[in-house]
């Protein structure tokens, strides 16, 4: 049914109909017109017909009256064959003639002459003597099959005064045969026509819906992206005009849509492969566009937030509304934590807004800041652990060079002492400055390490009989290093620092009661790599500082290492120096059990008598 009543809808079925109905409509108009004409027509040439042999009837009676006027019965019988004569013909059915006295004088009708000379009830007929007016009516009769009869009723006046009147009952009911005849022949006609009609009207409607019907599928397969199929061309009309432009407007869709495609293609590969974060949003702030950046940075890796509240999804929606991004251009920050790591993201909002004013949505551009953040916060660490470190000695240098002007010089056993301290912050900022110019070198890749192959076991065996010279009496010097040779390229001088700076780091936080300090030297063969373990048996680090004892002017326990004349950079120059061997080193520390630094270096495979070599 559905389908029925969409095929009613189509343009094809409404140009047969709207035809066929034009065509109907015509023929009705003109029909009816014809009909009507007709049957006046055919009516008033059958009633000026009788009447023309009423008033025939009418003359001959003024005759007779005046001929036999005297004579009742000579006149009624000249009257009867009057209208015996008229009566014979086929459109009369019957012809009276009633006097004044509404008597009936005459019929033409056999079975009522028996009603001769009575008075008969015919209102019409009274009427038309009493007013002295012709009358007429048609009527069905029943009696005979229904047939219409046309009466007419016509005074009879002689010197005005009315003698009787002619009452004649026709049978008009041929005219209406007639017409009917006439209208069923022009019904057959009228169906005839709509057939041809009908049938040259689907012709008609599809030489003009054909192509239309083409350019409707080919509109519904451009909806579908094809744009290579065109509208064929069936005349050189308006609608032959109409499929032309139609087939280069879609050549033209085509090529706009493949410049667009290859637009949306670029800025897609653009979007993705940025390294920020992107999120665009519509009007009303549900995100429409998110790269997979955007998605790492907040965590949401392979979700779909098609729909999602960008505000919500940042979590800013209680501190800012979509009206705030309009009105500023200010960035924020977001904290966010990711496996147990805390991840910076600077958030910069902007507004689409289309040249007429009108909003048509938001972009966000996320900015992984974390490292920014990290060296910020480590440079503005590290300046401030310089300006401390640096204002300890000089504070104390002002002191005792104060107490030196107030006349401390003069007191011989207090001014050497003063002197004493001031020249030992003076060593101390002295090797403080030496550090932080070693260290802007390695960082600045300014100090060329000047490498050397060397047996690793030998030097390190060198560096700890130094020690063992210095410390004989209170440190035990524990070494599990192979006699195999392993050899590694170093710069000799820069790895002595490092040992240097390890070494000194476990004497002075072993313990009080017996120091100790363990070596272990092992290679790995299948990596080409060794790992030196330095252990002693002090306090220990804290098991959430152990990362950090690398970091520029970091200490466990401040006091205790600025107590001891360290400058906090011992590590963080050691780290460096054994990176830019391509090395790494790294700290194991369990509290009140000592700590452990590994150092890791590449090795060399030589043997033994190549070297002596």
């Amino acid at each position: 049914m559905k389908q029925f009543l969409k095929n009613l809808q189509s343009l094809h079925i409404k140009l047969v109909i709207i035809y066929v109905l034009l065509i109907v409509i015509g023929m009705q108009i003109i029909g009816l017109y014809f009909t009507n004409t007709l049957e006046k027509e055919l009516t008033g040439n059958f009633q000026d017909n009788i009447e023309t042999q009423v008033s025939l009837i009418d003359t001959r009676i003024n005759e007779l009256y005046t001929e036999y006027g005297d004579d009742s019965e000579q006149f009624r019988e000249e009257i009867q064959n009057l209208l015996s004569d008229y009566g014979n013909r086929p459109e009369i059915e019957e012809v009276r003639y009633v006097n004044s006295d509404n008597v009936l004088v005459a019929t033409s009708r056999i079975s009522n002459e028996s009603n001769i000379g009575s008075r008969i009830n015919a209102p019409l007929t009274e009427e038309a003597i009493t007013t002295g007016t012709r009358n007429e009516e048609i009527y069905v009769d029943v009696e005979q099959n229904h047939q219409r009869v046309w009466l007419l009723n016509q005074p009879v006046i002689q010197d005005n005064q009315i003698l009787g009147a002619i009452y004649t009952a026709s049978n008009i009911e041929t005219v209406y045969q007639q017409l009917e005849a006439i209208n069923n022949t022009f019904i057959i006609a009228t169906l005839i026509s709509l057939i041809i009609t009908s049938i040259l009207g689907i012709f008609i409607a599809r030489t003009i819906t054909k192509p239309i019907t083409d350019m409707r599928n080919q509109a519904l397969l451009m909806s579908e992206g094809d744009y290579t199929s065109r509208v064929k061309i069936y005349s050189s009309d308006e609608i032959g005009e109409l499929a032309g432009s139609f087939n280069i407007l879609s050549k033209r869709v085509q090529e706009a849509q493949a410049n667009t495609e290859s637009e949306k293609k670029r800025l897609d590969s653009v979007i993705t492969h940025m390294s920020d974060g992107i999120i665009a949003t519509d009007r009303r702030g549900r995100i429409r566009v998110v790269n997979e950046m955007a998605l790492d940075m907040i965590g949401m890796s392979g979700k779909d937030l098609h729909g999602e509240d960008m505000l919500a999804l940042l979590k800013l929606d209680e501190e800012m509304t979509l009206e705030d991004i309009q009105e500023t251009n200010e960035s924020q920050l977001l904290f966010l934590d990711h496996d147990d790591e805390e991840t910076t993201i600077r958030v910069s909002f902007s507004t689409i807004v289309k040249d007429t004013g009108f909003i048509n949505g938001y972009i966000a551009v996320l900015h992984d800041v974390t490292e920014q953040e990290r060296v910020d916060n480590e440079r503005r660490e590290f300046v401030a652990n310089v300006s401390h470190e640096l204002r300890t000695p000089l504070t104390s240098m002002r002191s005792y060079i104060e107490a030196l002007q107030e006349g401390a010089w003069k007191n011989e056993k207090l001014a050497p002492k003063f002197l004493g301290v001031t020249r030992e912050e003076t060593d101390r900022m002295i090797r403080l400055v030496e550090d932080l110019l070693q260290l802007s070198r390695m960082d600045n890749e300014a100090e060329e390490l000047e490498r050397e192959i060397v047996d690793f076991n030998q030097f390190l065996n060198r560096i700890i009989d130094r020690f063992e010279m210095t410390h004989k009496d209170d440190v035990e010097f524990v070494r599990n290093i192979p006699d195999t040779p392993i050899f590694t390229e170093i710069a000799m001088d820069k790895m002595g620092q490092v040992l240097d700076n390890v070494i000194s780091n476990a004497i002075k936080y072993s313990s009080r009661d017996h120091k100790k300090v363990e070596f272990h030297v092992k290679q790995n063969r299948l990596y080409n790599r060794m790992t030196v373990q330095i252990k002693d048996n002090g306090l220990g680090i804290p098991a959430s500082k152990v990362e950090r004892i690398f970091e520029r002017f970091y200490r466990v326990d401040k006091g205790r290492a600025r107590k001891m004349g360290g400058t906090g950079l011992g590590l963080a120059i050691s780290k460096e120096i054994v990176e830019a061997h391509d090395g790494r080193i790294w700290a194991n520390s369990v509290e009140n059990h000592g700590t452990t630094i590994f150092i890791n270096l590449p090795c060399e495979t030589l043997e033994e008598d190549d070297w002596d070599v």
